[in-house]
This record gives structure tokens, C-alpha cells and sequence, in this order.
């Protein structure tokens, strides 16, 4: 599922692929691109830029046209030579975008957009900048204190709010939590600023450690590769606790719990023993 991490490596392999040359064709089965293409196109524009933010990506045109694009759970992009065979049918095509050396094709992207820059700027569920947790804008302790403003929710949900922290989803959000000890379902008002910090400092961690370069400069999109926050080199080992339920824990052996979470019924994964509830803070499950 695309998380901060997908989304970050997806992009940088986009901006390898498409940076610096012109668009020389594009199709796209949503009639708002194609209108906007229609009246003013792209072929011919240069890609500036392509940028991660959270959970979106944006492909950055000459001109001041952006495209935005949110993957959901469904969506991916993928990078092919001019008449490669590509690995998904073409009725799945929802976004190509060409140039003389390579097609980028996106297939079942949910969530489309074309903006100026005026409109960008505007869109609040795109986030900015500073909030993503891989961005050299991102500051830790303004996201401390947006995490703490959020006093009568559950940690586990409040790491999944990108006005907070961009880029989190259900695995890291599982993961963190169980490398800070805590329980996921426990309110922000009983934890203290130490406990908030670590959070932080745990996400950002573990979504950087999942986008390190691992191809040099190949223009190549995000296959096969796991995502990892343990330390054992097994794929079968490669997290902590999400997906696992009713497996041992891998410090303690106590079976893997799972419990839906938030008005959003996210799934949570946890360990009863490592992440205990305080005292007096019981919930079920």
C-alpha cells in the first residue's frame, strides 16, 4: 500500500525519467485532464520537477501547470521504453505521460488533479511542504506540537492525520508504535513531550531508512523491494507487528493483536506485552 516512503521513491524515480525533457504525447481517461490538456497543452512543456508530498505526487510543468496525483490503495505509477510491454493491461491506463525516451504510465490513479500554482497553494488536503516527514522543510518540533494539540485522540490515529505529519500510513503508524512502547490506542493527553518526541523521531526515522538509494541513478519504479523496519534481512521478518496477528511477537512471543481504529476503521496491529496500557487506561481488545 503507498505510503510516505512509495511515494517519495516513485517521484525520484519519475523526476529521472521526465525532469528536464518536453512532453511530446499525453492520454488520460479523466475528462478534467484532458480538458485542461485541450486548452492548454502540455505537449511541448518541459517537466520541471517532480516532488513527494505525504501521500501525493506532483509533476511540476513548465508554464505552471502541476498534476497531482493521490494513489489511495490502488494506484501506481510505472516507467517504460517507448514500445516496452507494459506489466498492467492498458484498460488500466488512467495517466501517460511520453517523451522521446521514456512513457509514464499511470495506472488506476484514483485521485487526478491539474492546478496552477494559484490553485495548489489553495488546495488544503494537498499537504505542504514542511509537513512531510521526508522533506528538508520538515520540523520536528512544530509536529511535536500538532501531535500534542490532538489531547483527546488515540496516538494510532492521530499519526495517520497528514495536517500533522505527512506520509504516515497503516504500517508505519503499527510500526512506530511498537518500537516506542505505546500503546496505539492510548489518548495523546497521557503521554508526555519524551514519549511525543520519540514518536516523531521514530517516523521520520523509518520512512528515511526505506528510501535509501538502491540503483544509483536507473530509472526504475518501486518492485519488489520490502519494506522494512526491523533489522533481519528475511522478507518474512521484515516488520514488527503489522499483518501479523495472532503471530508470536518477535521480542516477546505474546500473539499479535489486531483491532480496527478511528472514525476511518483503520487496522492497528499491537503487541499486548511491549505496548502495554497504563494503569487506570485499559480499552478493549
Amino acid at each position: 500500500m503507498p505510503e510516505g516512503d512509495t511515494i517519495f521513491r516513485t517521484a525520484r524515480a519519475l523526476g529521472r525519467a521526465l525532469v528536464g525533457r518536453p512532453i511530446t504525447g499525453f492520454r488520460s481517461t479523466y475528462p478534467l485532464l484532458t480538458r485542461f490538456h485541450d486548452d492548454a497543452p502540455l505537449t511541448g512543456r518541459m517537466v520541471e520537477r517532480v516532488e513527494s508530498r505525504g501521500k501525493w505526487l506532483l509533476i511540476h510543468f513548465s508554464g505552471e501547470a502541476t498534476l497531482a496525483t493521490h494513489m489511495l490503495m490502488s494506484g501506481a505509477w510505472h516507467i517504460y521504453r517507448p514500445g516496452e510491454r507494459w506489466q498492467k493491461p492498458a484498460s488500466q491506463m488512467r495517466i501517460l505521460l511520453q517523451n522521446a525516451d521514456f512513457e509514464a504510465v499511470g495506472f488506476y490513479v484514483p485521485v487526478a488533479h491539474m492546478h496552477t500554482a494559484q490553485s495548489l497553494a489553495r488546495d488544503r488536503r494537498i499537504p505542504r511542504s514542511r509537513l512531510d516527514l521526508l522533506s528538508p522543510d520538515f520540523d520536528a518540533q512544530a509536529a511535536v506540537e500538532r501531535v500534542l494539540a490532538h489531547s483527546g485522540e488515540e496516538i494510532g490515529d492521530v499519526l495517520l492525520h497528514q495536517e500533522v505529519m505527512a506520509g504516515v500510513g497503516n504500517v508505519f503508524k503499527s510500526e512506530v508504535c511498537f518500537l516506542a512502547g505505546l500503546h496505539p490506542f492510548r489518548r495523546v493527553a497521557t503521554l508526555v513531550r519524551p514519549q511525543v518526541d520519540e514518536v516523531v523521531a521514530l517516523a521520520r526515522r523509518l520512512l528515511a531508512a526505506n528510501v535509501l538509494e538502491d540503483s544509483g541513478d536507473a530509472i526504475v519504479t518501486f518492485r519488489g523491494l520490502h519494506r522494512r523496519t526491523t533489522h533481519e534481512s528475511d522478507p518474512a521478518a521484515s516488520l514488527w507487528v503489522y499483518g501479523r496477528q495472532g503471530q508470536p511477537c518477535r521480542r516477546c512471543a505474546q500473539p499479535i493483536r489486531r483491532r480496527l481504529q478511528g472514525p476511518d476503521a483503520r487496522v492497528t496491529f499491537w503487541c499486548a506485552r511491549c505496548q502495554p496500557m497504563p494503569d487506570g487506561l485499559d480499552v478493549e481488545g
